[in-house]
């Protein structure tokens, strides 16, 4: 393993790993995030351009969404999935794409199991899903059998694709772990029971695709560390069960955290950062292969500190390279403060996801629209005003900016943040900070005028301005119930302002 650069800004995060036939030129992994683009092949060029802007921004390590291995498997119905020889050449469209920018990528396979939304749903036992519409099917004998030749055959395909390897979903409560769990698994046969039998599935898939595939591929297993759900498997087993991987064939082990049913949250943004760190830090002391840390970390220090203290040999970022395609790129320039921090809201990446919504970022509305939404510099620059300074006004001012415009940002209060700086007060989401952080980075790098506590009247930029963009933002909804114009009643404007609450009334 190579020593880190002490000159480097972040000299863990930035090594390479030798895999020992490849090399990552970094420990920053994309994880997995299904965006939506996935499921139709005319929509692969759009992805090809939102993975190669991510790789083109450092990235070392690239996961796909997930893709079926057959229909049972499906997420969707005829959702994304690479079962025959006539789709490899859109996905060879992906992996040249990543690799014209110095990156590696793997695909996931991802069989849904219970969590399909289909009725062709399989599982290791008929237990309905409380998050699901289908009760599945309990998989026989010769079911399982056709699973793992159909996991071997996309290991194939993917490999003949052009993918560097795959990544193996065992994590989240898709097929894999829920035949690894006695909560979805009450079989009595060789599948089911103990804790060998029931990771029998996911070893014997392991083994399969590592003699289809060679020994010159990338095989991760995403591995679920804590299920956080009744019934799920013990540290110890789940000890056991990344060792028997281990041994199978695996070359990475990602960690995942709890299920979609889990009531534990995990990934929104009042989770601490790096707070499920330490489970994957145990683990990783007992393991020969790279373990890849993950869930809420979203900044190179942080990540370089996880790499520093031995946590983990690798870190996954999925929603943060969709707030900033370069912040890999932006650490290693030694510019961590211009990076575009995830805030962990889930509105537009995971909710979209959930609704069957192309994905997106609130606070990077380019993502996974890339070949639409195109900056180009202007041949001639206007002046431009732009009236109020929230999220919207912020974004419109530095993309006019960014184009080669003049911009003014009028803005009628005293600071900038409209909602934002609302949003950040609420307990649990400080994050919310990061995106004004960044905007006042970005508006002073492309020194854009601002204006503040200038409150713009009708008529007043008459000639001054080329074009006037209006961001004032919006004036709160008042529910129509008897008494809410009392002197007592406070808006949330109020209360998040200051306003004294439970103040005893004469």
């Amino acid at each position: 393993m190579p020593v880190p650069n002490p000159k480097s800004p972040f000299p863990h995060l930035l090594a390479p790993l030798d895999l020992g036939f490849t090399q990552l030129r970094n420990r920053v992994v994309m994880g997995s995030m299904h965006t939506g683009l996935e499921d139709r092949l005319w929509d692969f060029g759009k992805l090809a351009a939102y993975y190669r802007e991510r790789a083109r921004g450092g990235v070392g390590l690239i996961i796909t969404g997930g893709f079926a291995p057959n229909r049972e498997g499906w997420l969707l119905p005829f959702g994304s999935s690479l079962t025959n020889s006539l789709e490899v050449p859109a996905h060879r469209r992906l992996t040249q794409a990543v690799h014209r920018e110095g990156g590696k990528i793997l695909l996931q396979i991802l069989h849904a199991g219970r969590y399909g939304y289909h009725p062709l749903v399989v599982s290791a036992s008929p237990l309905k899903s409380p998050i699901s519409w289908f009760a599945p099917r309990e998989l026989s004998e010769r079911g399982i059998l056709r699973t793992i030749a159909a996991f071997s055959r996309c290991a194939r395909l993917a490999r003949a694709a052009g993918y560097d390897g795959v990544e193996i979903m065992g994590s989240e409560g898709y097929l894999l772990n829920q035949f690894l769990c006695p909560r979805t698994n009450q079989r009595d046969d060789h599948w089911g029971g103990t804790l060998d039998n029931r990771m029998r599935l996911p070893l014997e898939i392991v083994r399969r695709v590592r003699r289809a595939a060679g020994e010159r591929f990338i095989i991760s297993f995403r591995l679920s560390l804590l299920d956080l759900v009744e019934g799920g498997n013990t540290f110890d087993e789940v000890r056991q069960i990344a060792l028997a991987l281990q041994d199978a064939g695996i070359t990475l082990l990602n960690t995942g955290i709890g299920w979609h049913e889990s009531r534990v949250p995990t990934i929104v943004t009042s989770v601490p950062r790096g707070a499920f760190a330490e489970v994957g830090a145990r683990l990783r002391r007992e393991l020969r292969i790279p373990l890849i840390a993950s869930n809420r970390i979203n900044t190179p220090e942080l990540a370089e500190q996880l790499l520093a203290d031995g946590s983990a040999d690798l870190v996954s970022m999925a929603r943060p390279l969709l707030a900033d395609p370069q912040f890999v790129s932006k650490a290693a320039a030694g510019q961590s403060d211009a990076i575009n921090t995830c805030i962990a809201c889930n509105q537009a990446c995971l909710d979209h996801a959930f609704v069957n919504r192309r994905a997106s970022c609130l606070v990077n509305p380019r993502a996974c629209y890339e070949t639409e939404l195109r900056y180009r510099k202007v041949r001639k620059a206007k002046r431009i005003a732009v009236i109020g300074a929230g999220p919207a006004g912020l974004s419109a001012a530095c993309v006019a900016a960014e184009r080669g415009h003049q911009v003014s940002l009028l803005e009628a209060t005293g600071e900038i943040g409209g909602q934002f700086n609302l949003a950040r007060r609420i307990p649990g989401k400080a994050e919310f900070a990061e995106t004004l952080r960044y905007f006042r980075k970005r508006l002073s790098d492309l020194r854009v005028e601002v204006q503040l506590n200038r409150r713009v009247q009708p008529g007043e930029l008459n000639g001054q301005f080329d074009e006037v963009i209006v961001a004032s933002g919006i004036r709160p909804r008042v529910p129509a119930i008897p008494g809410i114009g009392h002197r007592k009643v406070l808006t949330y404007l109020d209360v998040l302002g200051g306003a004294p609450v439970g103040a005893a009334w004469r």
